[in-house]
């Protein structure tokens, strides 16, 4: 299935050194500890929360995002927090390479692999760790704490289930798709 050219505005994205294509309607909160490893695309009105972090002086990032990921519109990104010892505290969120996340999905796990793909409407609850190469079909509710096995489909909920494998060609396949849409992702 060939892939559509996406245009956009240039004067409505900001590109940077890395290839990075950030909407200017993008909400983008604590941008110092927030890492962009390169050729991804923040779609407008998408928030990533990297102001929600642990207290003190850690320099650590609270929201790390792999290389030629897909943010969708509306999607929300923020890190995972809980309670411990009495103590409220966020934790990282880290996103692996060629990760497609759809419109209106949200994002409060611990980690997400690379060549994983999240379809529109999702929730993607509290410390929930998603392994490599894993389809979340649309309107997916993921439940906190969960782990996705490798080469997972994933459907329904809450809690949402493993309703097949995916085969072994999907990392090829996930990150061909990731490059051609980045790569038609261009400006009118």
């Amino acid at each position: 299935m060939e892939l559509e050219y996406t245009t956009y505005k240039r004067n409505e994205f900001i590109e940077t050194d890395t290839g990075n294509k950030v909407s200017r309607r993008s909400l983008i909160s604590g941008s110092q500890n927030i890492v962009l490893g390169g050729k991804t695309i923040v779609h407008s009105k998408c928030t990533i929360r990297g102001d929600l972090r642990r207290a003190g002086p850690s320099h650590q990032a609270s929201v790390l995002i792999g290389r030629f990921c897909s943010l969708g519109e509306n999607s929300v990104l923020r890190p995972p927090y809980k309670t411990y010892k009495g103590v409220f505290s966020y934790y990282p969120l880290k996103i692996g390479d060629h990760v497609d996340i759809g419109q209106n999905t949200i994002v409060e796990a611990a980690s997400i692999g690379s060549f994983v793909k999240i379809g529109k409407n999702c929730i993607v609850g509290r410390f929930a760790i998603i392994r490599d190469c894993c389809l979340i079909e649309d309107g997916a509710v993921i439940a906190p704490n969960t782990v996705v096995p490798p080469f997972s489909v994933v459907s329904g909920g809450p809690p949402a289930k493993v309703v097949a494998q995916l085969p072994e060609s999907t990392q090829e396949i996930f990150e061909a798709q990731s490059k051609d849409k980045y790569a038609k992702f261009v400006p009118a």
